[in-house]
């Protein structure tokens, strides 16, 4: 029964890497093609294929783990909701901070212009079917298939190393913090619901208000 355990183990961990690795590539070169290029589109929802497919082959879905009382419609989707939307405004205070220091600004204006230069209605659906995907993958069938005493920092820390790709050191710093917080939802209620509605609401907000606060100069702000 152990060897079984084990041949298990392996075997979803060998899966779980090969699609980590086959996502990292994709995604690497999403953010290598032109803004509203038919190419962006098209790598952008073949990353989130990957991360869904891979993740769905790896594991099966479990929503959430909370019964009874706790198995309500507020703690189920209100405090995910409320979370994702706490974890924007954050964003948003520190983003006055990081344009202030070039290397951040330049990373953040540079994946921004994505959101800028593209259709809006696109754009949203390849961010949230990222969104949900990348849940799927690191929060549900990697999540698992570490088996380490603490999976939270194992897959925050793969996460974070898939990031690398984009070579942008603020979605690396992003991806550290959020993944981090998607992990613990994972933990706490057992299911991938609340890393889900969290992880969609901050990327919506996160798309629809930030790009507004790179169109000026810092200066401009100073002087208002």
């Amino acid at each position: 029964m152990s060897l079984g355990g084990d041949r298990s183990t392996r075997h979803r961990r060998r899966v779980a890497a090969a699609v980590a690795l086959a996502g990292t590539g994709l995604l690497g070169a999403s953010l290598s093609t032109e803004p509203d290029s038919s190419e962006f589109y098209a790598l952008t929802f073949s990353v989130a294929g990957t991360w869904l497919v891979g993740g769905l082959a790896t594991e099966p879905l479990h929503w959430s783990s909370l019964r009874g009382k706790e198995r309500s419609l507020g703690r189920l989707v209100g405090v995910p909701i409320l979370t994702g939307a706490a974890a924007f405004g954050a964003f948003f205070g520190a983003a006055f901070v990081a344009r202030r220091i070039p290397v951040l600004n330049e990373s953040l204006v540079s994946v921004l212009n994505y959101a800028e230069r593209g259709s809006d209605s696109w754009v949203m659906a390849t961010t949230l079917a990222n969104g949900i995907a990348e849940e799927v993958f690191f929060r549900g069938s990697l999540f698992t298939a570490l088996a380490c005493p603490n999976p939270v920092a194992g897959s925050t820390a793969v996460y974070m190393l898939t990031t690398c790709a984009t070579r942008n050191p603020a979605l690396v710093l992003a991806s550290g913090v959020m993944g981090t917080l998607f992990a613990a939802q994972r933990r706490s209620s057992g299911g991938l619901l609340a890393p889900i509605l969290t992880h969609i609401t901050w990327s919506a907000l996160m798309l629809r208000y930030l790009p507004v606060l790179f169109r000026k100069p810092p200066e401009d702000f100073e002087n208002a």
